[in-house]
């Protein structure tokens, strides 16, 4: 299984960017982007299950995923970006045992990682 992030860059406050995964290997229904900036732990951006999205609170109204299942692709559209958006954004895929219990933005549920693509936001 391999999944590869795409669509990072440095921009200004404001504007926008397209974040692209492309997993390969194998097909998950539950992925997620997660972010981390310098110093601070991974958390949650936002996450799509069987068509069903979630959000983190800091990105809500400014923030929309989707997949385009029949290109195994995950897209993160992130709009109206702030300096605070700037981190290592990294997609993951996992099974959904949230499901069972737990939480979609819990790093545990996904099994699998990319290498991250960077998004720099600048005031």
């Amino acid at each position: 299984v391999e999944l590869v992030e795409s669509g990072g860059g440095s921009v200004q406050t404001g504007e926008s960017l397209r974040l692209t995964c492309v997993l390969s290997g194998y097909t998950y229904n539950n992925m997620a982007w997660f972010r981390q900036a310098q110093g601070k732990r991974r958390e949650a951006v936002a996450g799509i299950y069987l068509g069903a999205q979630n959000y983190a609170d800091s990105v809500k109204g400014r923030c929309t995923i989707s997949r385009d299942n029949g290109k195994n692709t995950l897209y993160l559209e992130m709009n109206s970006l702030k300096p605070e958006d700037t981190a290592m954004y990294y997609c993951g895929a996992g099974h959904a045992k949230f499901r069972y219990g737990g939480s979609w933005s819990s790093s545990s549920e996904y099994l699998h990682w990319g290498q991250g693509t960077k998004v720099t936001v600048s005031s």
